[in-house]
């Protein structure tokens, strides 16, 4: 399956149990309601999430699962977020022996890299796979940015198609489409940013809170890009409050709680990160619950 890097691409929670073992039979419930709201991919494995934490073995698990789950509707991708170029290369390896049809590829993690080491950083690994990539820039909160030098290098990879843009500065995407055009799609990666970004020309969006909303975000998306911005905006205007928990450091503890609320996941994380507790928890839900109270009527978005 070739990707078509547009659309809604969620940053898929990594579902446990009690036991602290993976979920299946919830990761999969989510995932079927993600499917039905009309999203285009899956990520796993997200970064900023709970990569760190998850064994390869789990890693082969939660892919093999997606894959059977999606049967060919959507596209699997798999996070590579890894601190050496070696294991990067064996992840990719992995990725597509397990069935991902892409991968989205971070900077070096725990070391800074420089401009030329992060370039020759990912044009290896893009030498090594014929998956489709999705460059991830972060500087904000991995410290290395994917400068449009490093892109214009990165174009001799036919492989290197699409940018999950996380800068928070949106007129990067003016930028990049200026200097290259249509050659790498855009996707924004900052839920506060996403309709401004698609709006200037983004493709799509990598979101978090689409876990526990999968419908809303999807409908701001084709909305958005059907011109019909008012009823776009309508629904931004409600989701925003939620939105703003995917900038915290607890994002995951948010939105994992959230995913509970409406019946799609649970609160359950895996250590060092804790359940919410105390005033905390109660801040948090109330954002939460409201929001759901005030849940807007959606417009028929699936024919757009």
């Amino acid at each position: 399956m070739a990707i078509e890097w547009k659309g809604i691409f969620p940053a898929f929670t990594t579902k446990f149990t009690a036991a602290d073992e993976l979920d299946l039979p919830l990761f999969g419930k989510n995932l079927q309601a993600q499917i039905k709201a009309g999203i285009d991919g899956v990520i796993l494995g997200g970064s900023l999430g709970e990569a760190s934490v998850i064994t390869t073995a789990e890693k082969e698990t939660l892919t093999k699962y997606a894959v059977e789950q999606v049967a060919g509707k959507i596209p699997v991708v798999m996070n590579i977020a890894e601190g050496s170029t070696s294991e990067a290369i064996r992840q990719a390896k992995l990725a597509a022996a397990w069935g991902a049809k892409g991968l989205m590829l971070l900077p070096p993690m725990r070391y800074k890299s420089d401009e030329r080491e992060t370039a020759e950083y990912f044009k290896t690994i893009a030498a090594s796979t014929e998956l489709p990539i999705m460059i991830y820039n972060n500087p904000v909160d991995y410290k290395v940015e994917v400068t449009l030098n490093i892109f214009d290098q990165l174009q001799q990879y036919s492989n290197v198609q699409a940018v999950k843009e996380s800068t928070r500065d949106v007129s990067n995407v003016t930028r990049i489409i200026s200097r290259f055009g249509d050659r790498f799609s855009i996707l924004c990666g900052v839920d506060t940013l996403a309709m401004e970004e698609m709006v200037l020309g983004a493709n799509g969006w990598v979101g978090g809170l689409v876990c526990a909303f999968p419908e809303e975000t999807v409908a701001v998306y084709k909305l958005t890009k059907a011109g019909r911005i008012a009823e776009a905006l309508a629904i931004y205007r409600w989701f925003l409050p939620l939105l703003e928990l995917d900038l915290h450091p607890k994002l995951v503890q948010y939105i994992k709680l959230a995913e509970q609320q409406t019946g799609l996941g649970s609160e359950t994380v895996r250590a060092p990160r804790l359940k919410l507790e105390g005033e905390e928890r109660e801040r948090i839900l109330q954002v939460i619950d409201s929001a759901i109270a005030g849940r807007p009527a959606l417009p028929d978005y699936h024919s757009l």
